[in-house]
């Protein structure tokens, strides 16, 4: 049976709580005025799935592996609202075949992060593949972006505690999210909009689409951008989000 850890920092309070005897022990450690959720191993390396709870800020995350006809019309929207600091987590061999388009992301004011090199399943490969991947993506994406990442998303969104202790190793954060709305399905505009909008709060990290197969993404965004602002959200990076934030662990099955 494997565990991870969900995290929440704010400042003072702390409490154990111990669950199922030997199996579970929980704190909740409160440090500053942010909070920060997320999924670690015992002896630290963390999957951030939701930033702190203060400001509100959201982060709009774009995930592509594949294909270039979806990304340029969510650019298109994106400046057209003023929209910068979204986090596009690359697949680095789509990047390596669309160095305009990375291009195009950094200097439309976007960070980008790593989804691997060649967008398979961590969990599935041995402990030299998973290092090799993620460094090859690291030099690829720098190669074509000028920036070096810190940030990942791991193939599906698989990982577990090897692969969190390999990423951090490795000076990688893992990102998750706090709102899926399934765009990749394909659901509907109104469908993505709502899942996007109608339960986000302070420090909510929200998975989006930008390859080949979203087909209502771009269409749902301009909507998306409107409702967050209207309800007073502000768009951060990730790197944004979880900046001088720290954090105990609580463990959970």
């Amino acid at each position: 049976m494997k565990f991870f850890f969900v995290v929440n920092g704010k400042k003072v309070k702390q409490y154990m709580v111990v669950v199922f005897a030997a199996f579970f022990a929980a704190s909740l450690a409160f440090v500053g005025q942010q909070q920060l959720s997320v999924f670690s191993s015992e002896d630290g390396p963390r999957a951030i799935y939701k930033g702190e709870d203060q400001g509100n800020k959201v982060s709009l995350t774009f995930d592509i592996s594949w294909g270039d006809k979806r990304v340029t019309p969510i650019l298109d929207i994106l400046k057209d609202k003023g929209v910068k600091n979204c986090t596009f987590f690359l697949s680095a061999a789509w990047a390596e075949r669309h160095p305009e388009i990375v291009e195009r992301i950094v200097k439309d004011g976007h960070e980008v992060a790593s989804l691997g090199y060649q967008y398979k399943s961590y969990t599935d490969w041995e402990d030299k593949q998973i290092k090799r991947d993620i460094l090859l993506a690291q030099e690829k994406i720098k190669k074509v972006s000028g920036k070096m990442t810190s940030l990942i998303r791991p193939p599906n969104g698989n990982f577990d505690e090897r692969v969190l202790n390999i990423s951090e190793d490795l000076n990688h954060t893992v990102v998750h999210w706090s709102i899926d709305t399934k765009d990749w399905k394909n659901p509907g505009v109104d469908r993505i909009v709502t899942t996007a909008t109608n339960e986000t709060k302070a420090g909510d990290i929200i998975l989006l689409h930008a390859s080949d197969s979203v087909k209502q993404t771009h269409k749902a965004l301009p909507t998306i951008i409107d409702k967050l602002r209207d309800d007073g959200f502000k768009f951060v990076s990730v790197s944004e989000m979880i900046a001088n934030t720290e954090a105990n662990s609580k463990e959970v099955n």
